[in-house]
This record gives C-alpha cells, structure tokens and sequence, in this order.
C-alpha cells in the first residue's frame, strides 16, 4: 500500500475518526497537565540530563486508556511505557509532554503529541499545547490547521532571510556540533530560537512561526505529529543527508524545499551533517 492509497481506518468503537480520537486525546492529557502547571511535581532522571515527572505518567495513562478503548487493535508507541506490538500495521506514537524540562522549571512551553502511523509513515498527526489551546492537526492529504485554521510553510527560500528553530536534545557531542553549526551560519540568518519542545518546534515550522526546524537525535514521538503537519503544510521533512525522513529517522530538517535546500548547502561538509 502506497502513501498515496493508503486508505485510513474506519471508526473507532464509539464511531470517532482516527483524528477525532487523536485530538479527544490530546485534550484529555492536555487538562491534566495544565491543571498541574503550578503544583508540586515528582521529578525522576532517565539520564543525566532527560527527567521525567508524574504528570507526564498520568497523561500517557489516560492517553493509552482511551486510545486502547477506541481502536484495540492499533499497536502503541509511547515515550514512558514498553512497546505495544499487534498484528495492525497501523500504531499509535504517543509523547504525553514533551518539553519536560520546560515544564518542571515553570516555563509554559510544551505540548502533548498524539500521532497515528501506518508502518513508519505518520498519517494523521495532533500536536496540542494546552497553556495556549492551541491544537495543531493533520491527516495525510486533508491538510494542516491550527484551531481550524488552514496552515502554510514559510515561503523564505533563503537561509540568511531565514528564522531557524532547533533543539539541542540529551546527546552532548551533537549538541556542541549544532551549536557550532549556528556559529558557522551566524551572522547570515534573521535569528535562532531554542525553545524546549521539539514538537512544538516542528509546529511552529509548519505554522509559519519560524522558517526552518532542524534536530540531530529525536525519538519517534518527538516527530511523528510534525512529520504529518510539515507535509500536509506544504513542506518537505529531511534527515541531515538529506534524504526523505520517516518515523524511525533521528535528524530532522523541515520546511519548504526550497529552503532546506539552501540549508543543505549552506552546511555542506559541516560536521553536524555527518555526526
């Protein structure tokens, strides 16, 4: 079955389309983790610099709880809890708060991803932030919104005119190679955001917010949900080599062909892309 025949599933158990049950999700995690936004959190290290907190297991609880309930058949992949596997080529990838760090330390910036892929290919894709409301959705071939409202990719094809967002992640060495790379741009682009949530990141990518994403290490629900809303935006999802991306692929780059053109160019033999 090919991306462009693919036919996505019917409805759930309670008569809910794929994206219905994503964005019931999304919400339903968001509420609980808005609600805990200023309340004591219990924080746990899964490495050195990578923490989890109980909001985030409470979230991915009531995620999978509902998602299990509407579509039992559907394998699962979710950031705090072991693999799910089934006979279903179709699997939930779930990241219940991703920007953790973020929202131990107070900073209102993180998101829920709620994702569905066929294979390795993201087919329907909801990125919530519930500090802001806002819900950021796609389906293969029907588009990307923001609360309803359609989204376009940035039209700069250029990286000196462009806004670039990235992350530096929990891979020390390849965190240093991208901030070498930022130097190695700097001063020849507008600007440069870190902001915490790569999720959220991709969003922005897909929303017109920044002009360029690029990661070098990302788990599949870190980029399952942008993969969707990148495409369905009118953009294109690489790895460093440039070649296309899907949900196994760790590097990102996102945003117009034009523009991760002029990207790939502009950092051609950089040790970032080769890391």
């Amino acid at each position: 079955m090919t991306q462009a025949s693919l036919e996505l599933p019917h409805r759930s158990n309670s008569g809910k389309t794929a994206l219905e049950v994503s964005v019931q999700a999304a919400r339903l995690a968001g509420g609980i983790i808005k609600e805990r936004f200023n309340s004591i959190k219990e924080i746990n290290f899964k490495g050195v610099k990578d923490i989890v907190t109980d909001v985030d297991l409470a979230a991915e609880k009531a995620i999978l709880g509902l998602l299990k309930e509407e579509f039992p058949d559907f394998g699962v992949l979710a950031e705090e809890s072991e693999p799910l596997e089934t006979a279903s080529p179709f699997t939930w990838v779930v990241d219940p708060l991703d920007g953790t760090r973020n929202y131990a330390a107070g900073v209102p910036h993180f998101c829920t991803v709620v994702a569905l892929s066929y294979g390795d290919t993201p087919v329907v894709g909801v990125t919530y932030d519930p500090m802001r409301d806002e819900m950021f959705t796609a389906e293969q071939g029907k588009g990307a919104f923001l609360n309803g409202d359609k989204l376009e990719i940035s039209e700069n094809t250029e990286v000196k005119q462009a806004l670039l967002c990235c992350d530096l992640g929990y891979v020390d060495e390849k965190a240093g190679l991208a901030l070498d790379l930022i130097r190695s741009l700097w001063p020849d682009i507008i600007s440069i955001r870190l902001m915490g949530s790569s999720a959220l990141g991709v969003a922005y990518a897909a929303a017109n917010r920044v002009d360029l994403y690029f990661h070098h290490s990302l788990s599949p629900w870190d980029i399952a949900s942008g993969h969707v809303l990148i495409q369905e935006a009118g953009g294109i999802i690489v790895d460093k080599q440039g070649q296309p991306a899907n949900l196994r692929t760790p590097s990102v780059i996102a945003s117009n062909p034009q523009l991760v053109s002029d990207f790939l160019k502009r950092t051609n033999g950089h040790p970032w892309r080769s890391a």
